[in-house]
Parts: structure tokens; sequence; C-alpha cells
């Protein structure tokens, strides 16, 4: 255990690291304006970064403080689980064969839809597939969703506010969007086992609900960037739509994707996947598109960071959320989300003894609903950031504008939760 002036320092340095988030745009600004430190003032603008640079600093304190040993221990202590599994779904999910396989399917659903096929392609990105989410986890939706979307609207030419909007709207979604499965949300999975909840639980309390909601969200959405729209693209601009991928090399895919979910709490079994699948994608470069690991690797070191500083933060978010009462601690929660991780607040009620079911169901619906207000309200929305971020000014994804962007998606969700 670390003394009280420990803590007080991890929770000084994770309020710096949350500010940081706030700050990344003004340092990609830097950049241009200082270009003698420019690397220096670019990497400090990496959203990704933030949380992984400030868990640094702060083991580097601990072990001037408390020894070497001791920050070890606490630095090995920790599951990071959740960051290598986003990391290998993010470059899985990405790949081409998956990748054109969903867009072929989406861009058939569009042509059959009475809706202009932009329109319908973006809807179905927005909606379709934040959904598709309680199946093939939270992460692997928002990777392809971010992908599919990319060409559509987040590019140059679609004005900034819209383009905030339509984040906020991604975000919220796959946040609601996984709560229809009891395994696919990282928040619902923290608390799932011990308050025994199923998927059937899931979809009856809380899946429909999400549902609507997403419905609504992207409906509002699509209808404001209407005219903004453009065919969309098999997964990114660089793919050639003309080339077919073998249906061997994508069910191949897509049965490393699948064992990968369906083992996600076993990084012994998914990494030896993830190894398959490189070797694999070598064997039949030509069936292949550049894999995003180096956008997957800035994503994990995020988590891990988020990880490492979220562990020393339970000193003073658990008694927060004991003392708050059922619709207190609905507020609460979708506030609290904004500042930590939604999966990290779940888990600090998981281990309040004698939680009413009507507290339950206000902390996981409050977390959720707030998943899309901040980078680090969801564990997908870093992936988001890293995939979407070259479509915004300076190659930068302000949190000021994601939140305001994120307002009116999540008073709809919001309300979904608290009066259907």
């Amino acid at each position: 255990m670390f003394d009280l002036p420990i803590e007080w320092i991890a929770a000084s340095i994770f309020a710096i690291a949350l500010a940081h988030t706030f700050a990344a745009k003004q340092f990609e600004r830097l950049s241009h304006r200082f270009p003698r430190h420019s690397g220096l003032f670019h990497l400090l603008g990496e959203v990704e970064v933030v949380f992984g640079f400030w868990a640094i600093v702060l083991i580097v304190l601990m072990a001037l403080s408390s020894g070497s040993s001791s920050a070890l221990q606490y630095a090995e202590s920790r599951n990071y689980t959740e960051p290598l599994f986003v990391f290998v779904v993010m470059v899985i999910a990405a790949s081409k064969p998956v990748l054109v396989t969903v867009m072929s399917l989406v861009n058939t659903i569009a042509r059959w839809a009475p809706l202009p096929t932009p329109l319908a392609s973006a809807w179905l990105g927005l909606a379709a597939v934040p959904l598709l989410g309680s199946l093939v986890t939270e992460p692997a939706a928002m990777t392809i969703a971010a992908l599919m979307l990319a060409p559509q609207i987040f590019r140059p030419h679609v004005p900034e506010g819209l383009k905030y909007l339509a984040l906020g709207v991604l975000f919220v979604n796959v946040s609601i969007g996984g709560t229809l499965t009891s395994y696919a949300a990282p928040p619902v999975l923290m608390v799932a086992t011990t308050w025994q909840w199923d998927s059937a639980f899931m979809f009856a309390t809380f899946g429909w609900k999400a549902a609507l909601a997403v419905l609504v969200n992207a409906s509002v959405a699509t209808f404001l960037l209407r005219n903004h729209l453009r065919p969309s693209l098999p997964g990114n601009e660089d793919l050639p739509t003309d080339v077919r991928v073998p249906w061997s090399v994508v069910a191949v895919h897509l049965l490393l994707l699948a064992g990968v979910v369906l083992f996600a709490h076993h990084p012994v079994i998914f990494l030896g996947l993830f190894l398959m699948f490189l070797g694999f994608t070598q064997a039949y470069g030509k069936h292949q598109s550049p894999l995003i690991i180096k956008e997957a690797l800035l994503v994990g070191f995020f988590l891990a960071g988020l990880v490492v500083l979220g562990g020393m933060q339970q000193w003073w978010l658990q008694p927060i959320v004991s003392s708050l009462k059922p619709l207190e601690l609905f507020i609460g929660a979708v506030g609290l989300t904004a500042i930590t991780d939604n999966a990290a607040l779940t888990y600090l009620g998981s281990l309040i003894a004698g939680i009413s079911d009507e507290s339950k169901y206000m902390l996981v619906a409050g977390a959720v609903a707030g998943g899309g207000l901040t980078v680090i309200a969801n564990a997908p929305n870093p992936a988001g950031v890293a995939l979407l971020k070259r479509g915004f000014a300076d190659e930068t994804v302000s949190a000021v504008g994601l939140l305001f962007g994120a307002l009116g998606p999540t008073a709809v969700a919001v309300a979904a939760f608290m009066f259907l």
C-alpha cells in the first residue's frame, strides 16, 4: 500500500493528464509555431500519448518516493488485458479482407434502402455498426465504423462543427450500442459476473433503450450531414474498389477475429491468434493493405497509461460512488465518466456491498450514457481518435469540440435510460 502523499500525487498527475488531453490541440499548434522543437510538441499533441506519458511520470515519482521495488510491484499488479485486446482487435478489424467484406455488405444494404446511397451508408455506419459492437465488441465496432466513415464525413471540406457532431454521435452510439449483450461493453463486463447479468437481462433492461437512442442519434446526424456526404469507399481511400478478396482469405480473417473476441479475457490465447494472423497476412500479402500497427500501438499505450493512473484513484472515487442515491448516482456517473474510464467507474460500484438493484441500473446507465463525452470516457474512444484525427483541423481532435459534439447525443441516451 502507498501512503496518502503518494495517493495525492497520483490524483494530481491524473488531473494534469486530463488537462493535457484538453490542451493537446494547443501543443499541435506550437509544433508549427516553433519548428525547431516541432517533434516534441507534436509528440505531446498526440492524444494517444498523454496518459501513457503521465503514467511513466507517476511510476518514476513512486520509485523516488517509495523505492523502485514498490513502483515496479504496483506497475506489474495492474491488469493490462484490455489494452492488449484493443490493440489486437483494432489491427484485425481494420484489415482489408474484413473491411472490404463489411463495406460490401453495407453498400449492398444502402443500395436497397429508399434513400440516396451515401445517406444510407452514413446512417448505417453511425447506427448499425455501433449496434454490431454488441456482437464483435465495442473496440472492433469503433475501428470498422471509423474507417467506413472517414472518407465520407471526416474530410477537410466538411464543416468542423458537423464533424465533431458526427464524432460525438459515433462515440456515444458505440458506448451504448454495446449494451445489448453482457460481454461487449467494458463497463458492463466489469459487473456482469458479480451481479449475475446475462445477455437476456442486458437486452431487456438496457439494450432496446440503447438501440432506440442509437437510431435517433444516427438519424439526426445523417440529416444534418446530408449535403456534405459523398460515396464511401471500401475501408479507406487507399483500397482499390475493383480488387476482390478471395472468400477463403476473408473466412480466415473472420475466424481469427471471432476467436480473438471469444477469448477477449485470455491474453495468452488472443495474442497467439494475433501471431497467427500476422503470419497469414505475410503469406497472402497481395490480398492485404498495410496494417494499422502504429495507430493500434498508440491506443494500447493510452489505455495502459489509463490503467496505471486509474488504479490510484479508487481512494477518492469509491466514496463518491457509494455515497450517492440512485438518481444522484446516475447524474454523477455521467459526469464522472467524462473524467475517468467508465469501466473503472462500474468496477468500483461492483465493490460496494449491498448496493440496490436500482443503484446498479443507474450506475451502469450513467456510465455508458456518458461514454462519448471525452477521449478517456470509454475504452474504444482513443481508437476512433487515432483513426479519424487526420480529418480535423491541425490533424488533432479538440477535447472541447468533442465534448460539445457529444452533448446532444448524450442527452438522447440519458433520456432513453431515464424515461423509457
